[in-house]
């Protein structure tokens, strides 16, 4: 793997992708930094060097339109306050302006670039608008983990007019390591854990990852479908009708390989979709009519913990309740406790996918698991076996 670590970026200019594509207030303050925190070591690194950094990136969907809401100066404070260092900002990122500022830039100094996404060509792959960019530095770093899955101008296309000088950044990394860890280099016993609502976005992944793994917990609205195709009563939980005979085939397929499947054995469920309906406890194959599922019970938690406890490495995608709603979040934060634990242990533990990531960031699991991912669909399509072009652009 090419990272600037092969890389001396002395007298250098770096033409750097983030992903700064952070959440904001009504009044356009960043409220989560993480994103910006996380590509520190590479900004320090090419600093240290004596070499000088341009930053691109996208903020929101401004669809090829300037718009006060998805410029970057709302944000450049915050940068300049995560990264350290003052972070100059340039009003567009191509044309005389951009060309002017990057000219002159000095070693040490950063400069941000205008939202790369107030041009379509960005989100078309444009080699005009990449060839522009490109004219800026002397070496192209990709640290936008977040945007790797996507074929984009600054992503995917501009690597090719640095075909000597092409890195990833620290963060990328990082990030395709994780990865590997579990897939490639797993130390056994591995268990993946997935949630979330649907059989359908993630049966891609579990075909993908069948092989890597010795134990598949499965949660969440997805498990409903399992439960039914097995014959169960769920009531009015989740089911993806259409997807019942595919649950069943998942099952037959992990028996082949040795894979163990667990699925909950008791769900605490609701009579309405709210925190504050009625709620009971019952064996999840036989939820009564006018009911429905909203979290895993204590005998699936103790289940999870077992098998979590005698793990060498976890993979986490998607929550196995309705954590947002305090009543329903004690399985997913059951599931954390036990994940947390087994770190705490020695397993390597990869957390992944939009609303898991949510969940330890809001519950504070993230400096308990061994790496949480910046990326959701970038890591959902590694996950699922996918060459991402944004990797593809570095490595060929």
């Amino acid at each position: 793997m090419k990272t600037i670590n092969d890389y001396n970026f002395k007298d250098k200019k770096a033409l750097v992708r983030v992903d700064f594509n952070v959440p904001q207030s009504a009044d356009l303050k960043v409220t989560d930094n993480t994103r910006i925190e996380a590509v520190k070591p590479t900004i320090d690194k090419i600093l240290a060097d004596g070499g000088s950094v341009i930053l691109m990136t996208h903020l929101g969907r401004p669809k090829g339109k300037v718009s006060e809401e998805f410029s970057l100066k709302n944000i450049v404070d915050e940068i300049s306050s995560v990264l350290g260092h003052e972070v100059k900002f340039c009003p567009d990122c191509i044309g005389d302006d951009a060309t002017n500022m990057t000219g002159s830039q000095k070693p040490g100094e950063i400069l941000l670039l205008e939202n790369l996404r107030f041009y379509n060509e960005e989100e078309a792959g444009d080699v005009d608008f990449a060839e522009k960019l490109s004219k800026y530095a002397d070496a192209y770093v990709n640290d936008a983990f977040g945007t790797a899955h996507r074929e984009h101008a600054s992503t995917a296309v501009i690597a090719q007019f640095f075909p000597e000088t092409k890195f990833f950044g620290l963060l990328m990394a990082k990030e395709l390591e994780a990865v590997e860890k579990v897939l490639g280099k797993g130390e056994k016993p591995v268990t993946a854990i997935l949630g979330g609502s649907k059989v359908s976005t993630k049966i891609t992944i579990i075909e993908n990852i069948l092989p890597a793994v010795d134990n598949l917990i499965i949660g969440g609205g997805m498990a409903f479908t399992f439960i039914r195709a097995l014959g169960g009563n769920i009531g009015d939980s989740l089911l993806e009708e259409d997807k019942m005979s595919l649950a069943l085939e998942i099952l037959g397929k992990a028996e082949a390989m040795n894979v163990k499947v667990y699925l909950p054995t008791d769900s605490i469920i609701a009579d309405e979709f709210s925190n504050e309906a009625q709620r009971n406890e019952v064996d999840i194959y036989d939820i009564p009519d006018g009911w429905m599922g909203m979290d895993v019970g204590p005998r699936t938690r103790d289940l999870y913990h077992d098998v979590l406890m005698n793990s060498r490495t976890i993979l986490w995608n998607g929550p196995i309740g309705v954590f947002e709603m305090p009543n329903f979040a004690a399985g997913t934060v059951a599931l954390g406790d036990s994940i947390a634990k087994a770190t705490s242990l020695g397993a390597f533990s990869l957390v992944g996918g939009g609303d898991s990531v949510a969940f330890v960031k809001q519950f504070g699991y993230d400096d308990k698991v061994s790496y949480v991912s910046t990326g959701g669909g970038a890591m959902l399509e590694s996950l699922e076996g996918k060459e991402l072009p944004g990797v593809k652009a570095i490595n060929s």
